[in-house]
């Protein structure tokens, strides 16, 4: 059960319609997370105010919501220091600000949260994480202003998904997410690892042809040995997009666009099909 019965999307709204009533246009984004979350805590929750945000040590973490010693009524958000994207940590602060405000009442002694709670957007993972990354993904990139960055009936390539990740402080795969939510486009995004399929996520008009992979009851799904994705190049010479024939990845051609991420040591596709 959420704080207040809030869900991801209203807390999201509530503090998206706040700042767009006080920030000036010029400096509405990137959002500063950690006043944001420090003063609207505190004004909130007075009793229950997170009051320290900060970076530490912690190997295997991204970051954390943590509960103050006994005797003090205060949370803290930290966050791994040795993490050198500010998107990732200005996701991850999010990330942790949602756990706060959606279940630190059901988690009152603090939640911690990997690398992969913070990157696995398929929602059969984790709940609490899905609802932690869809508040911040929400906070961080409301869809009213990327629309205005992108809009939804055209094609991409990663440069312009670049532009919003720069925009609104946040990963590539972030943005890359936020876009496929509302597009009007056929895309999937494939997040794979050492030639096999760990999650995919499919636009409402790819899903409506039957585009998907289905990977949370499934065996591993193998990537492709035609795909992009497995070809040992350097992919950021492939931002612009490769066209795939038909019976690659679907009966179809598609256009497929790869990245590499060091930070989680895996592959990310996007693959955009004709409409």
């Amino acid at each position: 059960m959420t704080t207040d019965n809030m869900t991801p999307q209203k807390w999201a709204f509530h503090l998206t319609h706040i700042l767009n009533a006080y920030a000036s246009s010029h400096d509405r984004f990137p959002v500063d997370v950690k006043t944001l979350a420090k003063e609207f805590s505190q004004h909130k929750y007075p009793n229950d105010p997170i009051t320290k945000v900060k970076g530490a040590c912690l190997p295997r973490f991204d970051g954390g919501l943590v509960k103050a010693p006994k005797g003090r009524d205060e949370w803290g958000i930290i966050y791994n220091n040795s993490m050198k994207s500010k998107g990732r940590i200005n996701f991850t602060l999010a990330h942790e600000f949602g756990h706060y405000l959606l279940h630190r009442q059901a988690y009152p002694n603090g939640i911690e949260c990997g690398e992969q709670d913070i990157v696995r957007w398929d929602s059969a993972y984790a709940k609490i994480e899905h609802e932690a990354n869809v508040f911040a993904a929400n906070l961080l990139m409301p869809l009213d202003d990327y629309r205005k960055q992108i809009d939804p009936r055209v094609a991409i390539d990663l440069d312009i998904v670049g532009h919003c990740a720069n925009r609104y402080e946040v990963s590539l795969m972030a943005a890359i997410l936020r876009w496929i939510e509302y597009t009007e486009s056929r895309a999937v995004l494939v997040v794979s690892r050492d030639g096999y399929i760990l999650w995919a996520r499919s636009s409402k008009a790819a899903l409506r042809t039957g585009i998907y992979f289905k990977t949370s009851t499934s065996p591993p799904i193998p990537i492709p040995k035609d795909a992009l994705a497995s070809r040992f190049m350097n992919f950021e010479n492939k931002r612009q997009g490769l066209k795939i024939l038909p019976k690659v990845w679907f009966e179809e051609s598609c256009n497929e666009m790869v990245v590499f991420s060091e930070m989680y040591d895996f592959t990310i596709s996007l693959l955009q099909l004709e409409n």
